[in-house]
């Protein structure tokens, strides 16, 4: 069986060799503790790591760790977790350290669904071939009953977007029940879809404790959900798996990211983001959150968002590729540079981008589409904008910005 290899960049402490640290890496994540002890046989040093080089990286050094294949239980991700990205952020001898990738072998991925629907599969959906997906979240992100949800959904399907999530924080509150949400929102998309013809995907939240997730889902799809949507690091990874196998469950799952960046913002210590798309791909994703190149969220160099974005659509494996999803502070004067950095395999998700358009939600749909539309037939907004008053609008409120706000 082929091993696992994790690439590290690591700031050793002041008064250890680079080499020395990268090997108390390599101990701490598999059979090494800190003082020589008497239970290490020999049968057991074939479960080292193994650190295969080290070698100056910025203000650092990167190090690739070879992790045998046989210290992983197949298929518990949780404990291929504690492996590559466990105790080693606590390390005395690392002043920074920062999980930047992982290749999984095949056996090790073997024992994972996989998205079902994927990139093409979530196209098939909506009937697109090879334009970016315009998505839009609900907003205010809580607050809403499900009737005014359903007039603000109804409002972005005529408008003309692909797929509607509910925000991070909105889940089974008194104020917005999911059962009634997702009756009253599928209930306005059937009206829209009557008038123009064009199916939304609703993203419901279904996030919440293990032992109730497949339960919540079930209701949401028996009041129509077409769409589910899961906060990945706050549920888990066997959040998005559990549905994913079930096959009850035939509809995309959507992955949210919440609370990444307490891990992959500082760029010297944590996990960078590519780590946690190449697991949403194996556990069953179907739409991962990557960031963007023109938002608001800072986010890492826009070459690495590229990486990230690879990771979920390039072979692997077998696996369906699947949708990367660019969302935080985009508005219409921003879908150019989007496209421009990262290609039309997208899901553009824009909520004041849309909702905060001067003259409306339906408005601010319909110019996040003639941006795309601009874009794709290689005109730029301002011109585009000419013969289109919604992308007007927009331009006139919030400019043609292709860097981060």
């Amino acid at each position: 069986m082929a091993d696992l290899i994790a690439t590290y960049s690591f700031r050793p402490r002041a008064d250890t060799t680079p080499e020395s640290a990268a090997q108390a890496l390599a101990e701490e994540e598999t059979t090494g503790t800190w003082t020589e002890i008497s239970t290490t046989t020999g049968y057991v040093r074939r479960l080292d790591g193994v650190v295969e080089s080290v070698e100056p990286h910025g203000n650092g050094y990167l190090t690739r760790i070879r992790y045998p294949a046989e210290i992983f239980e197949p298929g518990n991700i949780p404990q291929y977790l504690s492996v590559f990205a466990g105790n080693l952020f606590g390390l005395g001898r690392l002043d920074a350290v920062r999980l930047l990738d992982i290749d999984v072998p095949g056996p090790l991925v073997a024992p994972f669904p996989g998205p079902r629907f994927g990139m093409e599969g979530v196209r098939r959906l909506v009937g697109t071939t090879d334009r970016p997906h315009v998505g839009t979240i609900i907003k205010p992100k809580v607050g809403l009953t499900p009737k005014d949800t359903a007039a603000v959904a109804y409002q972005a399907a005529i408008g003309g977007v692909d797929l509607i999530k509910d925000d991070e924080t909105l889940t089974d509150q008194a104020f917005c029940p999911l059962a009634d949400r997702v009756a009253e929102v599928m209930d306005r998309l059937d009206e829209a879809r009557s008038e123009t013809g064009h199916p939304v995907l609703y993203a419901v939240n279904i996030t919440t404790r293990a032992d109730r997730i497949r339960e919540r889902a079930r209701t949401a799809i028996e009041h129509g959900a077409n769409m589910l949507m899961i906060d990945v690091l706050t549920a888990g990874f066997d959040a998005i798996r559990a549905i994913a196998e079930d096959p009850s469950f035939r509809v995309p799952i959507h992955v949210h990211r919440t609370m990444h960046a307490a891990m992959t913002r500082n760029p010297e210590h944590g996990i960078a983001m590519r780590p946690f798309a190449r697991l949403v791909r194996m556990v069953g994703g179907d739409q991962l959150h990557t960031g963007t190149a023109s938002g608001k969220m800072g986010g890492g160099p826009v070459e690495e968002i590229v990486g990230d974005n690879r990771a979920l659509t390039s072979p692997f494996y077998g696996l369906r590729p699947i949708f990367p999803v660019s969302s935080g502070g985009l508005h219409p004067g921003k879908v150019a540079s989007e496209i421009a950095a990262l290609g039309t395999d997208i899901v553009l998700q824009a909520g004041g981008g849309i909702h905060g358009h001067p003259d409306g939600t339906a408005a601010g749909a319909r110019a996040m589409r003639q941006a795309v539309d601009a874009a794709m037939q290689g005109v730029p907004a301002e011109e585009y904008a000419k013969d289109h008053v919604e992308l007007a609008r927009a331009l006139e409120r919030w400019g043609a910005s292709p860097g981060r706000s």
